[in-house]
């Protein structure tokens, strides 16, 4: 199978679906000549014209809203936030109106946007564009929540998202965007279900539950901590927070009898807390040898210091010596 870089992977499931529905629209800062912050959308605007991939005032209130209503009315809007951390700014429109809409109305409408974002440090980009906001929509009833790890996830999660009648936040990790994995040829048209986890690595020893950026560093433990001393570490990728796949989750700490939870975020209220619960709430509680254990980012801005950027989130030292731990 070929490989591709992530960012080329989203690029084609927009482009591909474009391509099949006239009712897709890209919309957002710099979208449409410039190509995108991060190179996601160039030569779209040059395919599909300024009415489809539509630069925006610097409004994410607006921009969001726009889509909102255009979800409402028959359209499938694509929204790109420049940074996740801009999400504060479409909050009232993401939250208070995209969100509520079906549920208000009793079903009798929809709001089938993607609001795409990328998100998380390792950039030098600082305290204002680094952050990992996943747990802030997680509380939101109404919106679904997707973090793809790989080309292959990011490309088929992404054409799930576009088609579901609910709002979708889609978070895309910066560090990601340049990575490469294997994906089918645009012919074999896929995609990946939402709501389903995915076993990534499988084990006998001890559960890791992550996500994100956070996939590749926690498998290159595995690996490492494999080769080294034969321990044999299990790791389940979430790939979509909401709805959560919770049976693959509780099935994987029954068999390891351990389970760690490594994320980005800030440890403090983060969505590996929520994990945690899954696990504790469920029968998988009475197989554990120990607590379940969360290792998550610590409790402070993102600094621009690059040194010190590096140990705000968990480092692979700081996921090995948690496994020992917890062994």
């Amino acid at each position: 199978m070929r490989e591709i870089t992530y960012a080329d992977a989203l690029r084609e499931a927009m482009c591909e679906e474009m391509r099949k529905d006239g009712r897709i629209v890209l919309m957002g800062e710099d979208v449409g000549i410039y190509g995108g912050a991060f190179g996601v959308s160039r030569g779209m605007f040059e395919e599909f014209g300024p009415e489809r991939v539509r630069d925006t005032p610097i409004s994410e209130l607006g921009i969001t809203g726009c889509a909102v209503g255009a979800a409402m009315t028959g359209l499938l809007p694509i929204v790109e936030i420049m940074f996740s951390d801009f999400i504060t700014l479409a909050m009232e429109q993401l939250i208070n109106q995209g969100a509520k809409n079906r549920f208000q109305f009793g079903g009798q409408g929809s709001v089938p946007m993607v609001l795409r974002a990328p998100g998380g440090s390792g950039t030098g980009a600082a305290e204002q564009h680094s952050q990992s906001p996943e747990a802030w929509v997680c509380n939101i009833p109404g919106l679904k929540v997707v973090i793809p790890s790989t080309p292959y996830d990011a490309k088929g999660l992404l054409k799930s998202s576009i088609y579901d009648p609910n709002p979708v936040v889609f978070l895309e990790q910066k560090l990601l965007y340049r990575t490469k994995g294997p994906v089918p040829e645009p012919g074999e048209d896929y995609s990946v279900p939402l709501g389903k986890a995915e076993l990534k690595r499988p084990g006998r020893d001890l559960t890791v539950i992550t996500y994100g950026r956070m996939v590749p560093r926690c498998l290159k433990v595995a690996e490492d901590m494999a080769a080294a001393g034969g321990i044999d570490t299990e790791v389940v990728d979430v790939r979509t927070l909401v709805p959560l796949d919770k049976d693959t989750l509780i099935a994987s700490v029954k068999k390891t009898g351990k389970c760690l939870v490594v994320y980005e975020a800030p440890q403090t209220g983060g969505y590996g807390g929520e994990i945690a619960a899954v696990i504790a709430d469920s029968d998988a509680f009475f197989y554990l040898d120990a607590p379940v254990r969360r290792l998550g980012g610590l409790d402070v801005p993102i600094p621009y210091n690059p040194h010190l950027e590096a140990q705000v989130v968990p480092t692979e030292e700081k996921i090995t010596a948690a496994i020992n731990s917890l062994l």
